[in-house]
This record gives structure tokens, C-alpha cells and sequence, in this order.
């Protein structure tokens, strides 16, 4: 019964790919679903050539008429390897009004969603600019993931907004992604626990993506694997009294491998 958030402040650090890896690598048991909220449009229906409809339109206009935990469920379609995703429309104007719609009842739609016993909402929430209507998303979430490249322009938006972002999530952590600045270095100069580094790997994100031939198996790539270990800790913690959550995952990459370790 969770819902977790991903965005970024700057640029396109591979916010979508994240959601449906971490998504698609929940530990089992779970039944998760993503549900696009990115205001600047979605990504989904072109990555997999899906269908405008069911999706977040649909969502929006039918949560103004009925509520309950189920509804999400009857606006979503399949990805190829079967996990259920919520579209949204390529256009801005067309989602932002959806996400609106959707803001006025505070998202308890997505929170209905997540009350389901095993329910796992992934809402990916693209770029948080200040405006942005995804932010009552991430006041809703369990856990709100925010990505970031390890370099210095992306660096710069994280260390003048983060205290202003951690206020707005019940449980906010610091992802990296591919190369840049050393790990323990982000985390001194920033003084910001970083929760994980998600690798550099191309193979794996368009596997994640859906992109033509690419056949290997997202689950056996790096980046597949280390979303994995992602989620398995945010799972765990979403079992866990607020006052035993003392473990942060420290997820370490360099060229030639990944490995990680729990650290108190």
C-alpha cells in the first residue's frame, strides 16, 4: 500500500525510465502501476505506441463523478511485459488540465489507488518546476525519489531547492544518475544523504523503454538491477514504524560494476 513519486529539478535525468523500472521491479507480491503526472505530457503512449484512451484524460474526467480504490485500475493498459501504466496525452496543455482536474480532490485518487492491499502506485512526475501541479502528488506520496545527474548545472538547481523539497514529501530521497561528481562528494558538498546512484546504461534503459531491438531483459541489465534494489528498500521501509526507519540503501556504481550495501 504505497505511492511513491519520482521528478527531477533540472533537465531529463531519465525520470520515466526510473518509474517503469522501479515499477517493474517491485518485489513480488506486489502489484504495481504507473500513472503518468508529468504537466509537460507523456511519454508512454508514443514509447509503446499505445492508445490515447483509457489513460489520465479518462481518469480525470470519471474521479469528478465517482471515487473509489478501483478506479485507477480501469484507466490503465498494458506495457508488452504486462505492467500496467496510465497514459498520458504528448501534449502539455491536454495533461495539465487533467492533472488539474485531478489536483482539486488533493489526488485522493491516487491515494484510494494505494490503499489497495499490495498496491504499489509509481507516479512519475517528470521536471518539479515551481508551478508544477505534480507537487500535490508528491505531498500525497509515501516517498518521493528525486533524480538528478551528478553535474554541476544539475547539481546547482538540488542545492538551492532541496529544503524546500524535502518539506513537501513525507519521505524525500536523493537519487543519482550516471556519471559526474563522486557519490560521497555530492553528498558532503550538498550535505544531503544520497539514497542511490543509478548507472550509466544505455542497454538498460532502452530495454526499459520499449525501444526497437533491444531484446535483453530490463530485469538483467545494471540499471534494471539497481532499480530493484531500489525498490526493495522503499518497500521495506513502507513496512516499517516511521521511528525504525534508520537504513539508507547506499546503491554504488563505477564502469565495471554495481553493488550496494545498508548502512546504519
Amino acid at each position: 500500500m504505497t505511492l511513491v513519486a519520482i521528478g527531477s529539478l533540472k533537465g531529463s535525468p531519465g525520470v520515466t525510465t526510473s518509474a517503469l523500472g522501479l515499477a517493474a521491479g517491485w518485489p513480488s507480491g506486489g502489484h504495481p502501476v504507473v500513472v503518468e503526472c508529468d504537466p509537460a505530457g507523456g511519454d508512454l503512449l508514443g514509447r509503446f505506441r499505445l492508445e490515447a484512451d483509457p489513460g489520465l484524460v479518462s481518469l480525470a474526467a470519471a474521479a469528478r463523478h465517482r471515487a473509489g480504490p478501483g478506479l485507477v485500475w480501469q484507466h490503465t493498459q498494458r506495457l508488452p511485459g504486462g505492467l500496467p501504466v496510465v497514459v498520458a496525452p504528448p501534449g502539455a496543455d491536454q495533461t495539465r488540465t487533467s492533472l488539474d482536474q485531478l489536483t482539486r480532490k488533493g489526488f485522493e485518487v491516487l491515494r484510494w489507488a494505494a490503499a489497495r492491499p499490495g498496491t504499489v502506485v509509481v507516479a512519475d512526475c517528470g521536471r518539479l518546476d515551481p508551478d508544477s501541479p505534480a507537487w500535490k502528488v508528491t505531498e500525497a506520496a509515501d516517498a518521493l525519489l528525486l533524480l538528478s545527474r551528478a553535474h554541476d548545472d544539475a547539481l546547482a538547481h538540488v542545492a538551492a531547492r532541496w529544503p524546500a523539497v524535502a518539506g513537501r514529501s513525507q519521505h524525500p530521497y536523493f537519487v543519482l544518475v550516471g556519471d559526474g561528481y563522486p557519490t560521497d562528494e555530492v553528498a558532503r558538498e550538498l550535505d544531503i544523504t544520497v539514497t542511490a546512484r543509478l548507472p550509466y546504461d544505455p542497454k538498460g534503459a532502452a530495454a526499459l523503454g520499449g525501444r526497437p531491438g533491444r531484446r535483453s531483459a530490463p530485469s538483467r541489465s545494471p540499471l534494471g538491477r539497481t532499480l530493484a534494489q531500489l525498490a526493495g528498500h522503499i518497500a521495506s521501509l513502507a513496512v516499517t514504524p516511521p521511528q525504525e526507519h534508520t537504513t539508507a540503501l547506499r546503491i554504488h556504481t563505477d564502469p565495471r560494476t554495481v553493488w550496494s550495501e545498508v548502512s546504519r
